[in-house]
Formats: structure tokens, C-alpha cells, sequence
């Protein structure tokens, strides 16, 4: 069997692409004057860079990596890094009617308008009712270190609208998952320039 060298070079044209644009909107929502700016614009970029993860996550060696932190980091770590965030991703793409993060809801009559059993459906099948998991992270260049919590709806039916910004917040969640999504990407870089 022949051997398949990584990156490909279709690979490290999309990489290229997609880890240029990634950086672009991290450097920007990781500065405070980013979080001044309209509520529409700041969903339109976070929307962007989950979009952006969301496609990453479909590169093996990615995958090796979400699979060596659910090994070897706390518990909940790779769900964080992998099902969460194309959950986000998710809802994005498949609900894109909000102007701001706080609005963005969904329940199960929305998310199985069409067919059950898909990816949103599965998540919170899979997560509702879950306890949630505390994080912190620590901003250097502040010297400020942010506590949040990850909440999974309690119920996931027809009847309960399940809001994102109850399960992350804008601000603190979208640095959260940036950072984690980074993190998990800076993995695959050899040089930055």
C-alpha cells in the first residue's frame, strides 16, 4: 500500500485558505475594541471562524489530535474541541436568520424540520440534560484570566427553545472556543510568517 505524505497538495492550498482567514478573525476577536463593535458584525466573524474550524475538522491529522486530547486530556476536552463547536458551526449554517448571538435559538421542531437524526439533532439528543463544564482561560496580554461555564440545555424538545448564549456566552465563549480552537490547529503548524 502506497504510503499518502501529509499535507497533500490540495490540502495545503485549502489549509493555507482556511488557516490565513481563521487567524485574521482571531487576531481581531481576541481585542477588546472588537467586542464594541455591532452585535451583527461580531456573529457574521464568529460565524466565519466556526465555519472555517467546522471544515478543519474534516483533516486527519486534526483528527489524531481530537483523538489524543479525549486520551490524554480532562474529561470533555475533545467533545469541547470537536462536537461543540460544529454543533455552533452547525447552527450557523443550517439557521442562519439571527442578527446577533443572543438571538440564536433552535429547538427540535426546528432542527428536524426537515429529517431527524442529523448532526444537531444527535448532539443534543446525545448532550441534553448533561452537566456542565467549567473553563477558564488566561488572556497574557491583560493579565486577566476569564472563568466560564459551558451549559447544556436541560431539556431539548419542541416546547424549549434552547438558546446559545445560555449554553456560551457571546464574549467569554467566543474567546473560549477561539482559543481552543487554536489551539487545537496550531498542532499542524510548522513556521508562521
Amino acid at each position: 500500500m502506497e504510503k499518502t505524505l501529509r499535507p497533500n497538495e490540495a490540502e495545503v492550498k485549502f489549509l493555507n485558505m482556511a488557516y490565513n482567514k481563521f487567524y485574521d478573525i482571531f487576531e481581531e476577536a481576541i481585542n477588546d475594541e472588537f467586542w464594541e463593535k455591532e452585535p451583527y458584525y461580531r456573529l457574521s466573524r464568529l460565524k466565519t471562524a466556526f465555519s472555517i474550524y467546522g471544515e478543519i475538522l474534516n483533516y486527519e491529522p486534526i483528527k489524531w489530535v481530537i483523538k489524543a486530547i479525549k486520551e490524554k486530556r480532562p474529561p470533555m476536552e475533545s467533545e469541547i474541541g470537536s462536537e461543540l463547536f460544529k454543533f455552533i458551526r452547525n447552527i450557523f449554517a443550517h439557521f442562519p436568520f439571527f442578527d446577533c448571538w443572543d438571538d440564536v435559538y433552535i429547538n427540535s421542531e426546528i432542527v428536524n424540520w426537515y429529517k431527524k437524526g442529523l448532526t444537531i439533532d444527535k448532539f443534543l439528543k446525545k448532550y441534553a440534560g448533561k452537566q456542565e463544564v467549567k473553563y477558564r482561560f488566561w488572556e497574557a496580554d491583560k493579565k486577566r484570566m476569564t472563568y466560564l461555564t459551558i451549559a447544556f440545555p436541560p431539556k431539548y424538545d419542541k416546547d424549549n427553545n434552547i438558546y446559545l448564549k445560555d449554553m456560551l456566552s457571546e464574549k467569554e465563549g467566543a474567546k473560549f472556543s477561539l482559543i481552543m480552537m487554536k489551539k487545537i490547529m496550531d498542532t499542524q503548524v510548522l513556521e508562521m510568517n
